[in-house]
């Protein structure tokens, strides 16, 4: 292959050929491109047009607008070769002027020649007329390049999808002068030339016919985009954007290869003589030496097979896993996947898939954060990460999605308000939600819901299906479930979905898995809850904290451990927002039951309930009194059943939860905590406590005025006390730590006045015992190993 061939492209979508080395090679020799004096002869007759007003402009802004990814055109120009494959396809079968053409070696071709610093794209499609060329590459077409062009000049370039839309004039983002060479059945070879001034040259190749059928596009590049002359940057760009393309793309290539062949020596030095022997026969046989030379040959790019394009039943498990690493370039094969095929108002093919562990920067800038899921057209690549295709919570879900009916030549803002979107949007969402539904309904009961199943042969299927569930539970007993790995790892996105997503609320809510206080160690789900229920149960008791361990001992549950109430433990920070925003589960409330009053007695135990309550006001009126504004009340509590007190919240107030939470917010206002948060508390006493109702013969005892100091200072360590193990922070510490000394001091009968004296060196001297002398060390010693020796001797004597 001479290198001076320039680099070819050939661009297609739907079907999958697979042409040698050999017809490629030879094909690439009839391909040449005109030299400087063909060129020259042919332009001095060459046909001189003006571009279309709109195009000129188009092609100065592409020129004089900075671009941070020139990659596209490459793209763009795969995907016209691509649709010209097609129209030859189309052609052949519609229009009898066509019938006798050859579409069984539709490809693409991309060489390229670094002497001249050309980089040439051909494909075997319909090719263009003499009138075509100057139609189609000369005005602006109904493509949309106009609303490109209107865009780039208000300066909205940034916003187009991936700048498609700018089909061919894309090349002069890296071309400074572009050459098409075209041959259409139906006339001669025709060449258009044109250096993004406001004219081009449309001439006959003065060659012939050297194409057979279909376009070559030879782009001379600038000097800041020689880098596409690299084979590996080319490789790496087509991958990237045209790897699903149907038709093969071959690039050709430079390669290193090694091979034997005979030394010269002394052997061919006879052989001039004409004194050659047998034995010199079979040296000359043995002597070989590798070498190494330079080839040039075609390679295939894009190997790798859209396989979503292929029915679902025809693929194994296997593919869609090594499709999964293909695209993510991960080295674990997808927890579940989903292969979705959208028909109706629009039309679309999708492979949803769920990763096997969430990647580390899963919540950084959450905000800020597109979709994972690539976005193609015609097997195209648009869009590597498309923020609207799916919501952010679901932004952990990989894959493709593919659509020949998305609009492409409008803006971002545009496509964003296109009710086509909005449906793909919808649809995707709810195939992802039904992908981890079907991942928990196999951990429930192990039974896959089979699709287009009727009749006896659904019956058997479930029954087999049923069998093999149960051997698998048994063989896998103590193995983490597939729901459990998912969880593990995007539970808090599920979270976040009940708390961003309305619509799908109700399908998240079922998702939910939570511990509890009567299944510490295994997740369960609010189903399950409502199945364990207590006859006439209707509220779903839950507690938000730090930990299981100190929510399952938290005195808050004491009365409904007590009466046989489960309670859900959440020990995640969303847990508790996330309950906010789902108020109601198959019409059962949710309560936090660190806020507001539970109401636990029976209708008999009510009366009672009041007289205890008034029995308590004199001691309930005065506590309230001495906090003041540190709480809303104090009342009798209807939770407690060991512990003296506790603080609880109002109903519309912060939990000790919420409180710790947003205290720990960077940006948190400090100001209004003593107002905001903790004016909203509750203190709670248990009337069966016995500190609670000597706490009470004391009040009652004496007049208001004349409660003594201790009795004030046992009130404040039982609702200090009652602050930490409800799960708030003290206020003053320090204060709190000087009431324990001061109440132990006088527990253990210390005078409250004795000051801290350090220890006299001789006050230590007099309290060690003195060591014994070295010599009554050895006496004691020896007498220890003779009692040893003793008492052998009497047991062999029993012996």
């Amino acid at each position: 292959m001479k290198k001076g061939q320039g680099f070819i492209l050939i661009l297609f979508i739907f079907l999958n050929f697979s042409p040698t080395v050999v017809r490629l090679a030879e094909q690439i020799e009839r391909i040449q491109d005109l030299s400087d004096e063909e060129r020259a002869l042919a332009e001095d007759k060459a046909e001189k047009h003006d571009f279309e007003a709109d195009v000129s402009r188009l092609m100065d802004i592409i020129i004089n607008s900075l671009y941070t990814n020139k990659d596209i055109f490459l793209r763009e120009i795969i995907s016209n070769g691509s649709d010209a494959n097609d129209k030859i396809k189309l052609l052949k079968l519609t229009d009898k002027n066509y019938e006798n053409e050859n579409i069984n070696d539709l490809k693409m071709m991309i060489d390229f020649d670094k002497d001249a610093k050309t980089l040439s794209l051909t494909d075997t499609g319909v090719g263009m007329t003499k009138e075509h060329l100057i139609k189609y590459l000369g005005k602006v077409g109904k493509s949309g390049t106009a609303a490109f062009v209107e865009a780039m000049a208000k300066g909205d370039s940034g916003k187009l999808i991936g700048q498609f839309g700018v089909g061919f004039y894309s090349t002069y983002l890296v071309a400074k002068k572009v050459v098409v060479t075209s041959k259409h059945p139906m006339d001669d070879q025709h060449v258009w030339v044109s250096e993004a001034s406001s004219t081009f040259n449309v001439f006959k190749d003065p060659r012939g016919n050297t194409l057979g059928r279909g376009t070559r596009v030879t782009l001379h590049l600038k000097e800041d985009a020689l880098e596409y002359l690299d084979q590996d940057k080319l490789k790496k760009v087509v991958s990237k954007y045209s790897e699903f393309i149907d038709y093969p793309i071959s690039l050709l290539i430079q390669k290193t290869v090694s091979k034997e062949v005979e030394e010269e020596g002394e052997v061919e030095k006879k052989e001039e003589e004409g004194e050659v022997s047998v034995e010199d026969d079979e040296e000359k046989k043995s002597k070989k030496k590798t070498v190494t030379e330079t080839v040039w040959e075609w390679e295939q790019v894009n190997k790798q097979k859209a396989i979503w394009l292929r029915d679902k039943k025809e693929i194994e498990k296997s593919e869609y896993d090594d499709f999964y690493k293909s695209i993510t370039k991960e080295t674990t094969d997808p927890l579940s996947f989903s292969h979705v095929k959208a028909e109706g108002e629009i039309e679309f093919k999708s492979i949803l898939y769920i990763p096997a562990s969430a990647p580390y920067d899963l919540f950084e800038n959450y905000y800020g954060k597109s979709s994972a899921i690539k976005l193609y057209v015609k097997r195209v690549l648009i869009q590597e990460q498309f923020e609207d295709l799916m919501p952010r919570y679901l932004n952990f879900i990989k894959g493709v999605l593919d659509s020949d009916d998305l609009p492409l030549n409008v803006s971002r803002e545009q496509l964003q308000q296109l009710k086509i979107l909005k449906v793909i949007t919808k649809k995707l969402v709810r195939s992802a939600l039904e992908m981890i539904r079907k991942i928990a309904k196999e951990e429930e009961d192990g039974e896959e819901e089979l699709e287009d199943c009727e009749g006896e042969e659904c019956e058997e299927e479930i029954e087999k299906k049923e069998t093999e569930t149960k051997e698998k539970k048994e063989k896998e007993e103590g193995k983490e479930s597939q729901y459990e790995k998912f969880w593990k790892e995007f539970g808090k996105n599920v979270k976040l979905g009940v708390i961003e997503d309305p619509a799908n609320r109700n399908k998240l809510s079922k998702l939910l898995r939570f511990y509890s206080t009567k299944s510490i160690d295994k997740l369960i789900s609010l189903d399950d809850y409502i199945k364990k229920m207590k006859t006439g149960q209707e509220v779903i008791y839950y507690l938000a904290g730090e930990s299981i361990q100190a929510l399952d001992k938290s005195p808050l549950l004491q009365k409904l451990k007590n009466k046989g109430y489960e309670v859900l433990l959440l020990d995640d920070n969303i847990d508790e927002y996330c309950m906010q925003n789902l108020p109601e589960y198959e019409k059962h409330k949710l309560q936090n039951v660190a806020k507001g009053d539970i109401k636990l007695d029976d209708e008999d135990e009510k009366d009672m309930e009041e007289k205890v309550k008034k029995y308590y006001e004199p001691l309930t009126n005065w506590w309230k009194k001495k906090l003041g504004n540190k709480i809303e009340k104090v009342q009798v509590a209807q939770r407690l059943v060991d512990s003296p007190c506790i603080i609880s919240s109002s109903e519309y107030g912060y939990s000790a939860n919420m409180y710790r939470i947003n205290k720990a917010q960077a940006f948190s206002n400090k100001g209004m905590d003593p107002s905001f948060m903790m004016g909203k508390r509750n203190l709670e006493i248990n009337p069966d406590h016995p500190v609670i109702k000597e706490l009470l013969q004391k009040v009652k005892s004496v007049e208001e005025s004349d409660i003594s100091e201790h009795v004030e200072n046992m009130a404040d360590l039982l609702y200090e006390s009652a602050i930490l193990a409800s799960g708030f922070d003290l206020e003053d510490p320090i204060q709190f730590s000087e009431k324990i000394e001061k109440m132990m001091r006088k527990t253990m009968g210390v005078d409250l006045t004795a000051p801290i004296k350090p220890f006299s060196k001789e006050e230590i001297e007099e309290s060690i015992p003195d060591e014994p002398e070295q010599d009554i060390k050895e006496d004691l010693q020896a007498i220890s190993q003779l009692n040893s020796v003793v008492l052998k001797q009497i047991s062999i004597q029993k012996k």
